[in-house]
């Protein structure tokens, strides 16, 4: 019997929240990985990256909870990788800075497999850093030291201590001066003693404390007070774990330093926001509202089907010299077009004889982007109608249109350019269908109010949200999404909302993604 190849275990740190802060080598295993075990504080869109047949095993861990115990993780690992697999284990910040990497390490040098250690940026300084707090800073503190806030023996998931012996090592009189800087993680629930401890032992009460809750995620919340206070401080606030607790004279520059949660440079900060383009999409409008604050939730409703069969658009494309005009309704008619002139080889000469016309900017740009072509005609307004009102050539009798578009895309179009004389010639690119494998999360996102915005892109948006949810009846559907406010990118969008009786709360002035985003950022929040 042929004996199966052992698979490798990565153990990836997975950064501290913000998905743009694991390293590219802990991206690259994500895209390979056949197995990925990976735990809350793992930022959920990490896992976009994985392929689609990747294994995907939550094992959860949360202070006094484990939805899996170290003992069960370990045997997932090792028998994934015994049956050949290559495993990433995903672990929120850094595996080796109280992430339990070295004892997975051991457990996988024992069982004779090969593993690799991939760093990630721990939150012990990247909580500060987002809350405007630097762990070291020439006037302020040229020293700083990481400590655990509790080190627990629940069922002896402490690994081979006894009972007892954990709690044990930690020497408060050495902690309170070990460092200009102090920072404990994992130290909420443990804050009354770690204050009284330090203070015992000469820190002096009117000492800065701050803690950062959720550091790095756009949830982030940052409660500032001393040693004698912060316990009353956070309790009156509400504000729980994960959190990270800071304690020297850098707190003092979060008054200075803030940045990340200033509502004035990011005017859209904790607003979570229903991001509804297809998968290939998303990452565009998700990485502009990050830059704005907000917590983009992807759920694509859409997915870009290429044809089975593409000869009858390979042959248009070769006989483009008969042609006077192209449009492109939208970036994905130009990516399928781009891809066919690749797979005919022709460049963008074959363009030559004929001008193209474009709806929208982002249309223009991914016509430059792919076929470094700048179009002839860009309309004022990314609608179909803009097209035609101000189309430049009045006279177009006798011309000939070809138009590469979505199978379902509507007939407004076609059909005005050919009352104004034009032969047109529609030919299908592709088919846009509704993606509905994520439909559970969503509507848990939904009934339990998590969601402040919704965004809708496209008519084909609205339609597949209602249809993915499955839900018929008017009155459930509003009481389902009362509370949240919706958004369009234009006048269609917005017309196929209205006939599904969703509100239009905004509605973007400039019809692209940027113009979107705009108009999130302008509209009156609720506080």
């Amino acid at each position: 019997m042929e004996q199966t190849v052992k698979g490798t275990v990565y153990l990836v740190g997975a950064g501290p929240g913000d998905p743009k802060l694991i390293t590219l080598r802990g991206l690259e295993l994500l895209q390979t990985a056949d197995v990925i075990v990976y735990d809350r504080l793992a930022h959920p869109s990490l896992l976009n990256h994985a392929r689609t047949d990747a294994e995907k095993i939550f094992v959860g861990k949360e202070s006094a909870h484990h939805v899996v115990k170290q003992p069960d993780i370990n045997r997932i690992l090792v028998g994934r990788a015994l049956a050949g697999k290559n495993v990433v284990r995903l672990k929120g910040g850094d595996p080796f800075v109280f992430g339990r990497g070295g004892e997975e390490a051991e457990i996988c040098h024992d069982a004779g497999i090969l593993f690799e250690i991939i760093p990630g940026i721990t939150s012990a300084i990247a909580a500060g850093a987002y809350a405007g707090i630097p762990v070291t800073h020439r006037d302020a503190s040229s020293s700083f030291a990481v400590i655990t806030g509790h080190e627990r023996d629940d069922s002896r998931e402490s690994g081979t201590r006894e009972p007892g012996q954990a709690e044990q090592r930690r020497n408060w009189a050495h902690i309170a001066y070990a460092a200009d800087t102090l920072v404990f993680l994992m130290g909420v629930e443990n804050l009354h003693e770690i204050t009284s401890q330090l203070q015992k032992y000469g820190r002096d009460s009117d000492t800065p404390v701050a803690l950062v809750q959720w550091g790095t995620w756009p949830k982030q919340r940052v409660v500032v007070g001393t040693l004698a206070t912060i316990v009353s401080d956070i309790h009156n606030a509400k504000l729980t774990s994960p959190a990270v607790c800071i304690v020297g004279e850098v707190v003092r520059l979060r008054e200075t330093l803030r940045w990340f949660d200033d509502p004035a440079a990011r005017p859209l900060f904790g607003k979570r926001v229903l991001v509804t383009r297809t998968r290939e999409q998303a990452s565009t409008l998700s990485d502009l509202l990050r830059s704005r604050g907000a917590d983009p939730v992807e759920f694509p409703l859409i997915k870009i089907q290429r044809l089975d069969d593409y000869s009858s658009l390979d042959s248009e494309l070769s006989l483009l010299n008969a042609y006077d005009w192209v449009v492109f309704t939208s970036t994905n008619a130009v990516d399928i077009a781009a891809e066919r002139m690749d797979k005919l080889q022709f460049d963008s000469r074959t363009f030559s004889s004929c001008k193209i016309a474009v709806i929208g900017p982002a249309t223009a740009a991914a016509l430059w982007n792919r076929c470094r072509i700048i179009a002839d005609y860009v309309p004022e307004e990314a609608v179909a109608e803009s097209v035609i009102e101000n189309w430049p050539d009045q006279n177009l009798n006798g011309k000939r249109i070809l138009i590469p578009r979505a199978a379902e895309a509507r007939e407004l179009l076609p059909d005005a350019l050919r009352k104004m004389g034009a032969e047109v010639n529609v030919q299908h690119a592709y088919e846009t269908i509704i993606d509905n494998s994520n439909t559970e999360n969503l509507l848990d996102l939904l009934r339990t109010h998590q969601l402040d915005v919704l965004t809708f892109s496209s008519s084909s948006t609205v339609k597949n949200f209602v249809e993915a949810l499955g839900i018929t009846d008017n009155q459930e559907l509003s009481e389902l999404l009362s509370g949240c406010i919706f958004a369009a990118i234009g006048p269609i969008t917005a017309d196929t909302m209205r006939s599904y009786n969703f509100p239009v709360h905004i509605m973007a002035e400039e019809h692209t993604i940027p113009g979107l985003v705009s108009a999130l950022e302008r509209y009156p929040y609720v506080k």
